[in-house]
């Protein structure tokens, strides 16, 4: 029967924010909308003592940063972006422009064509999100993207050089070292220093998705994002350490990141729940990692796989872990999450740092209704119509007319009416132009 070995606290709604949070960053955009880069200056200081004459690294600064990082590092984020270009590459080679003829001489037809400037938010805070900069960054340079500002905030004073050196690399046109909420409003609204962009991508916390929340339509979002979330499928194939490693290794995000597992053995779950217990105390991310566990960490028990696919959909989780002996059979069975990782050999972690495929994905169940950050999410898709064929235009035109007026659109129906009346040779029946006179 199933059953439930651990549960969690309830949550609030999936839209929901706290009033505070949302009073503080309608406040701090107003501001930097009326006083710009004054108001900017003033919340940078504020919550991050960071101050200096420009928030822009120039170039010269950039070379310095990155010389100060070891040679391996550098590598690493060398492989890392190599493998994000490459899938981004793939699903911009995969979308086509297309036109066809619908009728004769009438050719309709869509292109792909990238906004005209993007902002990547890279997080700081409680870690330096590098990867963030290969997500956002590449991904928009791959969709043609041509200005790309990135932004990143000083951490605990300092200058996070892996970040500034993965934005570089990246191919970031403007690198500025301001975060939060006055980050991502400059990038939305411009200020005298900041210019504005027409769509922001990348993560951030409940300040920084408030923003993109209240400043959305001014400016185009990748999503909305919050807590990192894991679920993981199981069956009594599954390594239960493993299974316990992966869950904590998404809870240590944050308190409030959901860590779930619903497998179709008792035993593995009781396991696993044993294995966290003797893990956590000795995490250095325990602060984070333990009170996610507790409060928002979950254990199912189901009959069998067909269940076990069927309740994951109902949680529509970002990440998704199939441990089982045939974890293919969820390409088809599950239509609910964010990305799904297949088997022993692969984990959340490889999807998040180096694996190549985009970590910035839907939470809070909008995987319902969206996919992650993609080379798609940087383009335009725009449509093209035209008629070069007088028959095909004027049988247009008269369906136009009578489609136009069963909706009281008078005008539009003119429109087809001049058409059909100049290229049969008809008089309007709403003007006294003869049609001969249409015709020249």
């Amino acid at each position: 029967m199933p059953h439930i070995l651990k549960s969690a606290i309830p949550s609030g709604h999936a839209g929901s924010s706290k009033p505070e949070v949302r009073a503080t960053v309608e406040t701090i955009i107003d501001d930097i909308r009326n006083h710009g880069d004054a108001a900017v200056r003033e919340y940078s200081e504020k919550f991050d003592d960071w101050s200096p004459e420009s928030f822009r690294l120039n170039p010269e600064q950039i070379e310095e940063i990155i010389a100060t990082l070891p040679r391996q590092v550098i590598e690493d984020i060398t492989f890392v972006q190599d493998q994000v270009r490459r899938f981004a590459q793939a699903q911009r080679d995969s979308m086509k422009d297309i036109e066809i003829e619908t009728l004769p001489g009438v050719r309709l037809g869509h292109r792909h064509l990238p906004v005209s400037s993007a902002g990547a938010y890279i997080p700081g805070g409680r870690y330096p999100l590098t990867a963030s900069a290969h997500m956002t960054i590449i991904t928009a340079k791959v969709a043609g993207v041509p200005r790309v500002a990135a932004c990143t905030p000083p951490i605990r004073g300092k200058i996070p050089a892996a970040t500034i050196a993965a934005a570089h690399m990246a191919g970031a046109d403007e690198i500025y070292l301001l975060g939060g909420v006055q980050a991502v409003t400059a990038l939305a609204v411009g200020t005298e220093e900041i210019p504005k962009v027409n769509l922001i991508a990348g993560p951030g916390n409940a300040f920084v998705a408030e923003a993109k929340r209240q400043l959305f339509g001014e400016v185009g979002i990748d999503l909305f994002a919050g807590p990192t979330e894991i679920l993981i499928i199981a069956d009594e194939y599954a390594d239960p350490f493993i299974v316990a490693v992966d869950l904590l290794s998404q809870a240590e995000h944050g308190p409030d990141s959901p860590a779930v597992l619903i497998t179709t053995s008792t035993a593995l779950g009781t396991q696993v729940l044993e294995h966290i217990e003797q893990i956590l105390p000795g995490m250095p991310t325990k602060d984070y990692a333990g009170p996610a566990w507790r409060d928002h960490g979950q254990v199912h028990v189901v009959d069998s796989l067909d269940e076990a696919y069927a309740l994951a959909d109902t949680f529509a989780s970002e990440h998704v872990e199939v441990l089982t002996r045939e974890p293919r059979e969820a390409l088809d069975k599950m239509r609910e999450y964010g990305a799904l990782f297949l088997g022993e050999g692969t984990c959340v972690s490889y999807g998040d740092k180096v694996i190549g495929t985009n970590h910035v994905l839907p939470t809070k169940g909008s995987a319902r209704y969206t996919g992650g950050l993609w080379v798609g999410k940087y383009l335009k898709t725009v449509t093209h119509q035209e008629v070069t064929d007088t028959a095909t235009s004027a049988l247009l035109g008269e369906i136009c007319g009578r489609a136009s007026r069963v909706e009281s659109f008078e005008g539009h129906a003119r429109s087809g009416d001049v058409r059909a009346s100049k290229y049969t040779g008809t008089d309007l029946p709403w003007s006294s132009q003869p049609a001969v006179a249409m015709q020249q």
